[in-house]
């Protein structure tokens, strides 16, 4: 039966030839020069399909991105699937074709999976677990650790999209909030910031904790202080109706196409440039600086003038959002 079930909705959905040979590992080509990255993430999300995505979708890009952040391009990934006992074969053909949709506009590659059923009742439905596999061009040195006293602070666009659009799906919104997750494959983007700016150094997507968790995580790495300004901070209204209703903070509200950036001063202008060309950063915006002191903190100058200390999450706003 589990053959039977790779047969019709896996190899279909993934097709390619270190797949379909059916071994206990794929094999692939050496893809040259470069260093390997490599990532692993578990996706839970309830519901499973939401405005502007869905769980599958949600495991590809989550992966790929993690790769994109350290500055490798994403060449292979693969699926482990935990199916809970009675979940529709439409829904996993459902999920499988988005995974496949995924995949090519991200240009990667599913070369292997597994696929076991938990009981009735244990899994919510369906988990997904995607490894990835990326090259590191040589030359490129990214990391939360490169931030500089000086450098630019720029993100790709607006903030709290797919948290907020998972909430509105599961009903816990008591309005209708027009928004729609920003779920994207986000390596292209970053080879067009790399062109623009070859020394770029730090990059990381800010999803689960939001943008605030991100940029604590930079600076702690780095030892240096992130000094924002509020009004540049770009949260779309609906978003901001809707945290506003739940009292929640959307600069810890999840995401899931959308990037950071810290960048050299001397290049910030051609980065942004070059990411508002492309259409995953149209609304890019600059939205502080790295500072000196204090050291592993973020602070924001607010929209009435005063100053906040921007800190972590000290619990899960959201649970089961990415």
């Amino acid at each position: 039966m589990t053959q039977a079930l790779i047969s019709r909705i896996f190899y279909p959905a993934f097709e390619n030839a270190p797949l379909l040979r059916g071994d206990d590992s794929a094999v692939v080509e050496d893809p040259g020069p470069g260093r390997l990255a490599v990532t692993t993430d578990s996706h839970i999300v309830s519901p499973l399909f939401f405005p502007g995505g869905d769980i599958g979708r949600l495991a590809v890009c989550g992966t790929v991105n993690d790769l994109a952040m350290v500055g490798a391009r994403p060449q292979w990934l693969t699926a482990g699937f935990i199916l809970e006992e009675g979940l529709s074969l439409e829904t996993l053909q459902r999920v499988a074709e988005s995974m496949k949709a995924a995949a090519e506009e991200a240009g990667i590659s599913i070369i292997a999976g597994d696929t076991k059923v938990a009981e009735r009742g244990k899994a919510d439905g369906l988990f997904i677990n995607t490894s990835g596999v990326g090259i590191i061009p040589v030359g490129r040195e990214v990391g939360g650790a490169r931030a500089r006293p000086g450098d630019v602070v720029l993100v790709s666009g607006t903030l709290g999209d797919h948290g907020i659009a998972v909430l509105a799906a599961r009903g816990q919104l008591q309005f209708e909030a027009d928004v729609i997750s920003d779920i994207a494959p986000l390596n292209g983007l970053v080879e067009v910031m790399f062109e623009a700016c070859p020394r770029l150094g730090v990059l990381r997507d800010p999803t689960r904790g939001g943008l605030a968790t991100a940029l604590n995580e930079i600076a702690r790495q780095s030892g240096v202080g992130i000094h924002l300004e509020e009004p540049a901070i770009p949260i779309g209204q609906a978003v901001t109706a809707a945290c506003e209703l739940l009292g929640l903070d959307p600069l810890y509200v999840a995401n899931e196409g959308k990037l950071v950036a810290i960048v050299p001063p001397e290049q910030a202008g051609a980065v942004l440039e070059a990411m508002r060309a492309h259409p995953l950063g149209r609304q890019a915006c600059r939205i502080g600086e790295v500072i000196a002191e204090p050291g592993g903190r973020v602070l924001m100058r607010t929209s009435i003038g005063g100053t906040r200390i921007v800190d972590v999450l000290a619990g899960e706003m959201l649970p089961r959002i990415c």
